[in-house]
């Protein structure tokens, strides 16, 4: 299990520099903020309902990468004041299908914080969610 570990640590490492930074807000973060992490491509009709429904979950932060989107959905993501931006244009599925971008953003930014991993297509629904 260590050595599958340091393998997946070392492939988010090299895997990293294919992503640029479009809009970099990682400032903003504060301890106990509860941040999310996501890869997208071509979701711009899903993403206002998206961020509303973690917004209203308690996320403080989003952390995504958009793999070369053509739909405008990644010039509606850095207009918002709480997400941070990064693109790549390599292989989705070379990056063991955005794990490796995504690995390699939670090492950075993720210790400390509760963090949640999703497609702007997945909602998080657990026991009472509606109620509490």
């Amino acid at each position: 299990m260590r050595l599958r570990r340091k393998r997946a640590k070392v492939r988010a490492f090299r895997k990293h520099f294919s992503m640029r930074s479009v809009v970099d807000r990682t400032d903003r973060i504060r301890p106990g903020d509860v941040l999310l992490f996501s890869t997208m491509r071509d979701e711009h009709v899903r993403l206002p309902y998206f961020l509303r429904y973690y917004r209203d979950l308690g996320i403080s932060h989003f952390l995504i990468v958009d793999n070369d989107s053509t739909d405008g959905g990644a010039d509606y993501l850095a207009q918002q004041d709480d997400v941070s931006l990064w693109s790549t244009k390599a292989s989705y599925k070379r990056a063991r299908f955005g794990i490796d971008w995504l690995n390699w953003l939670q090492s950075k930014y993720g210790h400390g914080h509760w963090t949640l991993v999703v497609d702007p297509d997945e909602f998080f629904v657990y026991p009472f969610c509606d109620t509490r």
